[in-house]
């Protein structure tokens, strides 16, 4: 759901019971509320449908996160996949950019409001499954954010293997990571060992820093990951 100009008010309003506080590192923050929702199963999209029809979106920043527009600076544009976008912040900046750039999102309310807040480039909005779609191009960079962690954690396998198909060699899946395992979610965290191990056959890891400006329910956990295909 892809996905990060800062509105900390509005956050906090959207995520309910979540502190607007961010936890001290190594805390582990709370799934997301459970709110008054039919759907329970965030590998179904009526599960997102119904949060983004009540405003109960913490993941959503309403900005574009500092680590992606320091790693977007330090390359030439070339076409980027965001899956999973939600209100696809990135991709308005990317466009704008002039960069080649596809948004996907299975939940037809992110997709809604991906592309209000897109305008003239709100056809870059699809609404699709990552799994079996097929972009208009071979990206060279795939953006992840608040995706994996929001995917069920059986399809990480696929989601390894379908990121490994559609990257060519040299081309980065790159973006935020939420680290460290939860009892339940979503956001899903994933050991840092099994990340490696879930990528490290068709990925190797190039850069890796810390997240200085993460929401409060991805807070004291994402790490800045860049994994270039082998």
């Amino acid at each position: 759901m892809t996905s990060e100009t800062k509105k900390p008010d509005a956050a906090a309003q959207a995520a309910g019971d979540a502190s607007p506080t961010a936890p001290a590192a190594g805390a582990t923050p709370a799934a997301l509320p459970a709110g008054n929702f039919a759907s329970r199963d965030p590998g179904d999209a009526s599960f997102w449908d119904e949060r983004f029809e009540q405003g109960h979106i913490p993941w959503d920043s309403a900005r574009v996160p500092d680590a992606f527009a320091a790693f977007a600076a330090r390359r030439t544009p070339c076409p980027v996949l965001i899956p999973g976008c939600g209100s696809a912040y990135e991709a308005h900046w990317l466009a704008r950019a002039g960069w080649p750039v596809r948004a996907i999102d299975f939940s037809a309310q992110a997709v809604e409001a991906a592309r209000r807040q897109l305008g003239e480039d709100a056809l870059l909005v699809e609404q699709a499954d990552f799994f079996t779609y097929a972009p208009p191009f071979v990206p060279q960079w795939i953006y992840e954010r608040a995706f994996l962690c929001a995917i069920p954690p059986s399809r990480r396998a696929d989601y390894a293997r379908r990121m490994a198909e559609l990257l060519p060699p040299g081309g980065f899946l790159a973006g935020f990571f939420y680290v460290g395992a939860t009892p339940k979610g979503p956001p899903f965290g994933i050991e840092r060992a099994d990340l490696d191990a879930l990528l490290s056959p068709h990925f190797e890891l190039v850069e890796d820093a810390p997240v200085a400006d993460s929401l409060p329910v991805f807070a004291g956990r994402e790490r800045w990951l860049a994994w270039r295909r082998s």
